[in-house]
């Protein structure tokens, strides 16, 4: 079968001929028809995680297809049913093996591209929301607020009844944030604002910038350093925003089954509750490119490469 593999260099990914995937008891094989790239897929790529990914690997999580091969345990959809599924690697494919819980099947009222997007953003968005106990009413600081899950959590957060500011890099980043009911910021220095709640994912001075608008007894939620710089803390800065708390939040660690959870998403989106933003859909002979434009904050929201039936 064809899929991208690593390849070591600075293209990160290229087209090849690989053996095709053999799936265990409890998983389905999937014939994927789309698939979203996530730039934590670019780190893991170049390196910045420890060892690049090596050459040869086929990477990827977010994928929708239909099953072709049931999974031999009797769990999970039958043949021909059309899925999303949160892959542990080689989704970027025209063949993946997924574990029956990480996949759920998808209603005709929710489009391939857009059911692509919803799996490592929309997990980790999702997740997210269930750390703040009390979200009616709570001001939320929501930094790096232009990506999938920056999209998702304002419209999670708005729903629930939150007060979100998103802070983007610039206001064409955050039209659509706005549109979901968020103040848009375009400079965290300058917000005079105090938050009980501050979701952070830059690092950095950004990371700085954010704590010192922290009210008292607030809330932090890190899930993420897209700037690559190491944040730093100054414990007498903090003394107005004491007691407060600070979570780190991996999106892989839940009391659910991303198969639950992927679930509620792909319901939410049926029934007009969340709207993905796709900054961009090609087919995948583009994935080299948009991995660099994706680093390079060129797209704004989930970029997905769709795959024509052989």
């Amino acid at each position: 079968m064809k899929a991208l593999v690593a390849t070591g260099n600075e293209i990160l990914v290229g087209l090849a001929d690989v053996p095709e995937p053999v799936a265990a008891a409890d998983a389905a094989l999937i014939r994927v028809e789309a698939f979203s790239v996530n730039r934590g897929e670019i780190l893991a790529l170049t390196g910045v995680y420890g060892t690049p990914t090596a050459p040869g690997v086929v990477p990827g999580q977010d994928v929708v297809g239909r099953v072709v091969v049931a999974a031999a345990d009797g769990s999970g959809p039958a043949v021909g049913a059309r899925v999303v599924a949160h892959a542990a690697g080689g989704g970027w494919a025209e063949l993946v093996a997924v574990a029956t819980d990480a996949l759920t099947e998808l209603p005709d009222a929710v489009p391939n591209e857009v059911a692509a997007a919803l799996p490592l953003a929309g997990l980790t968005a999702l997740r997210l929301l269930r750390h703040i106990d009390a979200p009616r009413g709570a001001r939320v600081l929501l930094t790096g607020a232009s990506g999938g899950v920056g999209h998702y959590l304002v419209e999670l957060l708005t729903a629930a009844g939150a007060s979100v500011t998103a802070v983007v890099a610039d206001a064409e980043r955050g039209s659509r944030l706005a549109e979901f009911g968020a103040r848009v910021i375009t400079d965290i220095a300058a917000d005079t604002d105090r938050y009980d709640v501050i979701m952070e994912s830059v690092g950095g001075e950004v990371f700085s910038e954010a704590i010192r608008k922290l009210a008292p007894g607030g809330l932090v939620l890190w899930f993420g350093q897209a700037s690559l710089e190491p944040v730093r803390l100054d414990f007498f800065e903090l003394m107005s925003a004491t007691p407060f708390t600070l979570k780190h939040f991996p999106h892989w660690v839940a009391d659910t089954t991303d198969a639950e959870d992927l679930r509620t998403l792909v319901e939410l989106v049926a029934d007009g509750g969340l709207h993905p933003e796709l900054g961009r859909v090609a087919d995948w002979a583009a994935t080299a490119e948009t991995l660099t434009d994706l680093n390079r904050r060129r797209i704004r929201g989930n970029a997905v490469l769709t795959i024509e039936a052989p």
